[in-house]
């Protein structure tokens, strides 16, 4: 078949087609006629394949759904009727590719016609390009859709590169219409905005606080959307510009004053990524310089041209930078210091590696200042911040509080990637290496500093350190500590001698050197018996060398004993030496740290419950001493009649059953303080100073020491009611000692008196054994009566005290004074006593 009957054919079939009025003459049917030939001819022409693959089958079903959905049953049940006859009529060739045209054909129908319902839109431009007659281009197996196809054939058919061109020209014909402004003059103004600059057409709008177009100017609506976008990176620049401006002065001294170093390190790393953000914005401007190509012009047009989608591209990285800088900057406002390397180092704790990437770069700026303090502070001591960032502040105290007050951990500056427990390793190193150069005049620790540094790794010189290298900063803070701190131990315990000195106020202020004590109360208890105002300390620190010469004290280091003296609190009227009488130990710098002014009131608190505990021991000695055997039984008054010796058998009974019962409790009593709460707090304490590894732990140590003291002797605060108690019962044994002392000195006094009459007289006025013998035993028979009626009225002030002493010991929560209460009452004696009343 030629051409010519083929191009008659299609006209044949194309009338057949149209309508009888699209056909016809006149009107505009001609028209459309030769459109629809001319639009069959591009389609059997083109060369292009169908984006599907060949289905007749599925093609035909297509049709016959579409048939029937369009209200068309009976023009259905034609085509299948028809379709059948020819494809057994074709057998073997495929209908496909005539299905394909004819649906092809109705399609482009439909959408005329859908077109023509909408006045306002332009009608749609005919396919590029159609199928051809067979399906040669399809490259699937046959049977086989397409992927991305309708079912049935309805296919997607490329475009013509001419159509397409025609049309991206009417396009931009059409928004040139509507656009007031340039593409170009757009992208210079958005490029402008982005370095916070107003350009002719966007500007900065202060009442909305964003870059805009005026109203006025007439731009597509998205065009107007993708401007304010773009402008944003410009709002956000001015928000990280103002924030360097307001903290960077032009005088780098002022502005160190005002915002510190790690405000400075962070300005100029923000400086630092600005910069870097203004050369891409050079590029871009020199991109903006090429004319923006349209459909239609020269094909030799530069590539590198700027149009806003392009720039929308160039600027998606920036803007996720600035944004997260302008971020920053809002939460650094009102910062400094370790606060802001710790709020800046939050917002690094996100999963996108470019986010860290860039967060551990700004981070290495910013906290280089910290780590240098750090460094400055661990190895050298020096605490350099002059603008009171550091997470460690000094402050001006007196050498003795330097190690507890001179230096503290400002918890709002700590960065939160250093942890507490490494800023108190930090704190204590550093204040041990001033504590040995200020305290201790010792410059060994710069050696140690050395070592722990070459140790490491790292250098004592600056810089080494840096954000992202925790583990390292924990492991030269940690080697420093430790030999620092051991060196600082050797200092105290070898150079200052501290456990002979611990040891030294156990002895004298704690009252364990028993022949000291012993002698010392011998020597000074005739003064301390006087009022307190007329009481000499002068005299007393005579008496007090006394006994230290007179004891086994006399062989300690001359140094320990220069330290002990002697001390008078604070009296009023009435007051006797006893009351005002102690002893204070002289601890000189370094020891002042731990023996502070506080520590050695809580000593002296100790060694006055201690020394009136001695002195009721002493009392009781004095008692025995006086009321011995040996006294009694060569006394006149044993050898006279049945009834004055009985009378004074039974009050010497009376007074050997109450001593023995003071003597019981007061023995049982020292022992208890002595040995089970002195002697074995300091057997733990001991162990515990040998083990201390650095200046902290011995004050712990110390600490518990006391506490343990005050707590176990009743001088705790949950032990005042008891201590109440136990002070009324020495009260009431110095009262019976005082006591005893009168009555025996009047009988001493009575047997002198019976004895002296003879040598003083004549023999008219008698003698003992005639005249004055009934005298003087009517005179001992009043003494002994009113030596009988003291000792019961202080024998039942004594027993109401102990048993309230007793009762309240088992509510003690130191299992160390229920054992006492064991020791005191072991025969159940006092509590089957006390149950009987």
């Amino acid at each position: 078949m030629d051409d010519h009957q083929t191009q008659d054919l299609v006209k044949e079939l194309v009338h057949r087609l149209l309508p009888a009025a699209e056909s016809g003459g006149g009107g505009g049917g001609g028209r459309d006629a030769g459109g629809a030939l001319r639009f069959a001819h591009r389609i059997l022409s083109s060369r292009l394949a169908p984006a599907v693959l060949p289905d007749e089958h599925a093609l035909a079903e297509s049709i016959k759904r579409r048939l029937a959905a369009s209200g068309r049953p009976d023009d259905a049940l034609a085509f299948a009727d028809l379709h059948s006859k020819l494809s057994a009529r074709s057998r073997p060739a495929s209908l496909w590719p005539l299905l394909y045209l004819l649906d092809s054909l109705s399609s482009r129908r439909r959408a005329a016609a859908a077109a023509s319902c909408l006045p306002n839109l332009p009608t749609a431009a005919p396919p590029r390009n159609a199928a051809s007659g067979a399906a040669a281009g399809a490259g699937g197996r046959p049977g086989a859709r397409a992927h991305g196809a309708p079912p049935g054939g309805v296919v997607l058919v490329s475009k013509d590169p001419n159509i397409r061109e025609i049309a991206l020209r009417e396009y931009t014909e059409l928004v040139l219409d509507d656009m007031e402004v340039s593409e170009a003059a757009l992208v210079r103004d958005v490029l402008y905005a982005c370095q916070g600059i107003d350009g002719r057409y966007v500007r900065y709008d202060k009442a909305g606080d964003a870059y805009d177009l005026p109203d006025g100017v007439r731009v597509p609506r998205s065009t107007r959307t993708l401007v304010r976008k773009l402008c944003e990176l410009g709002w956000l620049f001015r928000k990280v510009r103002g924030f360097i401006s307001d903290n960077i002065s032009r005088s780098p001294s002022d502005a160190a004053t005002e915002v510190g170093t790690v405000a400075q390190a962070f300005c100029s790393a923000l400086q630092e990524e600005l910069s870097d953000y203004y050369k891409l914005l050079a590029v871009l401007e020199s991109y903006s310089l090429n004319p923006i190509p349209t459909p239609g012009s020269d094909s030799g047009v530069s590539g590198n041209y700027l149009s806003l989608r392009r720039l929308a591209v160039w600027l998606a990285e920036p803007a996720v930078r600035m944004r997260l800088m302008a971020v920053l900057v809002d939460g650094c406002r009102g910062l400094r210091g370790g606060a802001m390397a710790g709020a800046i180092h939050g917002h690094a704790q996100h999963g996108d590696p470019m986010f860290q990437e860039f967060m551990g770069r700004l981070l290495r700026r910013v906290c280089s200042p910290l780590f240098e303090m750090v460094h400055s502070w661990v190895l050298e001591g020096e605490l350099e911040d002059v603008f009171a960032e550091f997470f460690i502040v000094g402050q001006p105290v007196k050498a003795e509080s330097l190690w507890r007050e001179g230096y503290l951990i400002q918890s709002d500056m700590l960065p939160s990637f250093i942890s507490p427990v490494l800023a108190q390793r930090i704190l204590r190193t550093g204040k041990s290496i001033n504590f040995l150069r200020v305290c201790c005049d010792d410059n060994g620790w710069a050696d140690a500093a050395a070592e722990a540094a070459a140790y490491v790794g790292t250098t004592t010189s600056r810089g080494g350190l840096g954000y992202g290298e925790t583990d390292a900063l924990e492991a030269l803070v940690v080697e420093a500590a430790k030999r620092i701190d051991r060196h600082l131990m050797d200092v105290i315990h070898k150079r200052y001698r501290f456990k002979d000195h611990c040891l030294a106020i156990k002895r004298y202020l704690l009252l364990g050197q028993g022949d000291f004590v012993q002698y010392l109360m011998d020597v000074v208890g005739p003064e301390l018996s006087e009022p307190a105002n007329r009481i000499s300390s002068f005299q007393l620190a005579g008496l007090l060398e006394t006994a230290i010469r007179a004891s086994n004290a006399q062989y300690d280091d001359r140094d320990i004993l220069d330290r002990i003296k002697v001390k008078m609190m604070d009296h009023g009227d009435g007051d006797r030496g006893w009351d005002v009488f102690s002893l204070e130990y002289d601890a000189r710098v370094p020891l002042d740290t731990v023996f502070t002014a506080s520590v050695m009131k809580i000593y002296l608190k100790v060694f006055n419950f201690l020394w009136k505990l001695k002195r009721v021991d002493h009392s009781l000695t004095g008692v025995w001493k006086t009321m011995k055997p040996n006294c009694i039984v060569s006394s006149p008054f044993y050898k006279e009649g049945i009834s004055i010796r009985a009378q004074f058998v039974s009050v010497l009974r009376k007074c050997q059953v109450l001593f023995n019962e003071m003597n019981h409790f007061v023995t049982n009593f020292q022992y208890y303080i002595m040995f089970e709460v002195l002697e074995i707090s300091w057997a733990r304490f001991s162990d515990e100073m040998d083990a201390a590894k650095d200046l902290d732990d011995l004050l712990l140590a110390h600490d518990k020491y006391l506490n343990s003291i005050l707590e176990k002797a009743l001088l705790g605060e949950r032990s005042h009611g008891l201590l109440r108690n136990l002070f009324e019962l020495f009260d009431i044994i110095l009262q019976f000692r005082s006591h005893a002392d009168r009555w025996f000195e009047r009988i001493y006094e009575l047997q002198l008196r019976g004895k002296g009459k003879p040598k003083s007289k004549s023999k008219e006025s008698g003698s003992w054994l005639d005249g004055g013998r009934k005298a003087m035993i009517q005179l001992a028979g009043e003494l002994f009566r009113k030596m009988g009626e003291d000792l019961d009225s202080i024998a039942k002030d004594y027993t109401a005290s102990l048993d309230a002493f007793i009762t309240q010991l088992p509510m003690q929560q130191h299992v160390d004074l229920k054992f006492l209460l064991f020791r005191l009452d072991f025969t159940e004696y006092y509590s089957r006593v006390s149950s009987s009343k």
